[in-house]
């Protein structure tokens, strides 16, 4: 797959010769919504005999719409992750362009005229709630006066499970409330954040459960903060652990936050390793105890239900 970063105005020459079946949404996630969309652009991308691009932005539209903080904001998968699910997903190119005031102030025809027919599109495809400047005129019923015949558009319908739409925003209700089964649903795969295994206060270690501190991205999205059954792959190689969000509220106030995972039957060294986590199952909210002696009674029920849990999946 062939990743192409736009910065708007952006040159002819960038862009690759040849037509393409175009993929158009800020895909945050790359849930199963996304992923029919996706699907759906293969096929016809197939049936045509045209490679599949997909264009998509650096950062969410409300950093320039809504001046949010772009420090603040959190996102279900980073441009990496999003370009390895896409690359998974057999997108031939992606286009990832810098969202910018520049950007954002075109008009619709402008956008049309430029980030559709400029990339050699033939078929634009979207999500039904797809927008493209001010929904009241760009929404995707207005898509076909814009593209004046000069590409077909595919817009693919609302994706639900019983009720629920499958969205970004549903997804992320589910993690705020711990409910990692039901955004693993939505999403098709279980939630992974990476990062580096720095170094902690190692206090974990004195009570038997020695755990590795994992930084992660700062505009990684995580979930409600508690205890949870996790995967964790250490080179190359996926061990069962039980980890904890949180602020270690047991031995000090106004801690700062971090993310610490015990790998199960696991007793390496690994401070700077590159990790990946999958956030299986919430075991609990984090709770404050009395002195060492009931959290690493705590610790111990924790470890026997992780294990349970990944039984009962039929995890070893």
């Amino acid at each position: 797959m062939e990743v192409i970063h736009i910065h708007h105005p952006y040159k002819t020459t960038e862009i690759p010769e040849g037509d393409v079946v175009l993929v158009l949404g800020f895909f945050d996630g790359v849930h199963r919504g996304h992923q029919k969309v996706i699907e759906t652009a293969r096929q016809e991308a197939n049936n045509r005999g045209l490679k599949l691009a997909v264009m998509t932005f650096n950062h969410h539209p409300s950093v320039v719409f809504q001046k949010v903080d772009h420090k603040k904001m959190k996102y279900i998968t980073t441009v990496e992750q999003k370009t390895k699910r896409m690359e998974e997903a057999n997108v031939d190119l992606l286009y990832v362009v810098e969202f910018t005031s520049a950007f954002a102030g075109l008009s619709p025809q402008e956008f049309v005229d430029q980030y559709i027919v400029g990339l050699h599109a033939k078929v634009a495809v979207a999500g039904f709630d797809y927008t493209y400047g001010k929904k009241d005129i760009a929404a995707m019923s207005h898509l076909p006066e814009y593209a004046n015949g000069r590409f077909d558009i595919i817009e693919v319908a609302k994706q639900t499970q019983g009720e629920e739409k499958i969205s970004s925003t549903n997804i992320r209700k589910m993690m705020a409330n711990g409910d990692m089964e039901g955004a693993n649903d939505f999403l098709g795969y279980t939630y992974e954040l990476s990062g580096m295994v720095v170094h902690g206060d190692k206090r974990g270690r004195t009570l038997g459960f020695p755990t590795a501190n994992i930084k992660i991205p700062q505009q990684s999205l995580l979930p409600v903060g508690g205890v949870y059954a996790v995967k964790i792959k250490v080179a190359n190689q996926w061990y069962m652990g039980m980890a904890q969000i949180g602020y270690n509220i047991t031995f000090e106030k106004d801690r700062p936050m971090t993310i610490e995972v015990n790998i199960l039957d696991f007793d390496d060294d690994i401070y700077g390793e590159q990790v990946s986590v999958q956030w299986c199952h919430f075991l609990r909210k984090e709770m404050k105890f009395n002195g060492v002696e009931g959290l690493v009674t705590q610790l111990k029920i924790d470890e026997e239900d992780t294990r349970e849990y990944f039984t009962y999946k039929g995890i070893k």
